[in-house]
């Protein structure tokens, strides 16, 4: 009979890449199948994120629940991943002593080497290290599990912005070679996956080198290369840098058919006082700039980005010119929260002046708006035909099927299961709170 392994995964996308990356390891290594009861499972795999607030608290949370389980079948084993893993350490298993495995980011493809060690010295098996690129050279080859699939492109980030762990829990930028992630690419679409994102904590300072040359390709050119893969249809990626927007990628988006018309790219503060204190390496004038010519070269493109409300010493003022950002780029979509120290980070040491009441007024102030752009744009659309890539069955059932347009919005529309994997038009009728309802356009069926 197989091993089993329950897996939980916390936070982005990154950490849906690695935790899918763990399952193919053990998969490999030690036969392991994935189970969604964990009553049966013979390993529990908590891959974490430290970028929310009271990451460790949650982390220890949810491993008290998993006591129960581990009394249960003693022989069971327990392992805590990702960046909080990263972060803590040994200090994870020294606190919670039904931990037998802690990883970082940088170490899942040694998941197999830490079981045998736990199980040979009857100890915590600890390897938070960051030996760069050895973790792509060691994972199995890649396995498509739908239609659409994550590549990871890079690691790690070294803008070192004052309110951010990401570089104290994934290292310093490391680019994957081109040719290594070109192969990647090929062998998806060699099984039928159709649509690409690729990923990296800032994507977009990507650098890999190119064969043996000393020449480095960036992210605009690694589209460009991507989008002459046979099958591949659509490319997206994130998370992308302001700082790191470079002319050649607005150019892509320009002369590239196959990059997505959606992009997320992060500004958190519409105060130039606010983004010095925050280390983000860029002016509100100059982000500005860069939509005006982003919006220029691709008419019609969705512009999500991120925010933090209420970051030390915040003033209205402040925040003001945050919503008049937002009026000016005009997002139709956004990730914001409310600010809170991460440890370890410059802003950490900050007095945090701003009381939380204030912070959440803000917060749903400028949530409110972002919706009202959202709707606009959203209702902008109904009436028109867009490309669907199709990619399950829809959950409303009745023999609906869903799919996503390239500005990276969800619609169900009545169809046959066959053309899950396909590009269809469908004309989009009805604006729904996550989602379009939409028509099947039959002429318009693509390949």
């Amino acid at each position: 009979m197989s091993k089993k392994l329950y897996l939980i995964t916390y936070g982005c996308q990154m950490n849906e890449y690695d935790s899918s990356k763990m399952a193919d390891v053990l998969a490999k290594s030690h036969g392991y199948e994935r189970t969604q009861n964990p009553d049966e499972a013979d390993l529990l795999l908590l891959n974490t994120c430290s970028v929310r607030e009271k990451a460790q608290e949650k982390v220890f949370s949810e491993l008290g629940r998993w006591k129960d389980w581990k009394k249960a079948d003693p022989a069971r084993l327990i392992g805590v991943g990702g960046c909080v893993a990263s972060q803590e350490g040994q200090a994870i298993a020294a606190r919670q002593p039904l931990v037998d495995i802690v990883f970082g980011p940088q170490t899942l493809h040694r998941l197999p080497e830490l079981l045998e060690t736990t199980r040979a010295l009857r100890k915590p098996a600890v390897d938070v290290s960051f030996p760069e690129i050895e973790k792509f050279d060691r994972l199995p080859e890649p396995r498509a599990e739908g239609v659409t699939a994550f590549v990871s492109i890079m690691e790690g980030c070294s803008k070192y912005c004052t309110f951010c762990v990401v570089p104290y829990t994934r290292g310093e930028e490391v680019s994957r070679p081109l040719d290594d992630v070109l192969l990647e690419c090929a062998q998806l679409a060699g099984q039928g996956v159709r649509e690409l994102t690729l990923l990296g904590q800032n994507v977009n300072a990507y650098r890999g080198r190119m064969g043996d040359t000393a020449d480095l390709c960036d992210l605009a050119l690694l589209i460009r290369y991507v989008a002459q893969i046979p099958g591949i249809e659509r490319i997206r990626y994130t998370t992308s840098h302001p700082a790191e927007f470079t002319d050649s990628l607005i150019e892509a988006y320009a002369e590239e058919p196959k990059l997505a018309s959606y992009l997320h790219l992060p500004v958190q503060s519409g105060s130039d006082r606010i983004l010095g204190m925050m280390k983000r390496g860029y002016t509100r004038a100059q982000y500005i700039d860069k939509i005006r010519r982003i919006r220029q070269a691709r008419p019609g493109l969705s512009l999500s980005s991120d925010f933090i409300v209420g970051f030390p010493t915040e003033s209205e003022d402040d925040f003001m010119r945050t919503m008049d950002l937002i009026a000016e780029c005009g997002f139709d979509c956004a990730f914001s929260f409310n600010y809170s120290p991460r440890p370890g980070t410059p802003a950490a040491n900050l007095r945090d002046t701003v009381p939380l009441e204030e912070k959440s007024r803000r917060l749903h102030i400028l949530q409110q708006r972002i919706q009202q752009l959202d709707d606009a744009f959203k209702q902008a659309l109904v009436g028109s035909t867009q490309r669907v890539l199709v990619e399950k069955v829809s959950k409303r059932g009745r023999g609906q099927i869903a799919g996503r347009i390239s500005h990276n919005r969800m619609v169900n529309f009545d169809g046959p299961e066959s053309l899950i994997g396909r590009f269809v038009d469908v004309e989009l009728t009805e604006m729904q709170p996550n989602s379009f309802r939409g028509r099947l356009v039959a002429e318009a069926v693509a390949a």
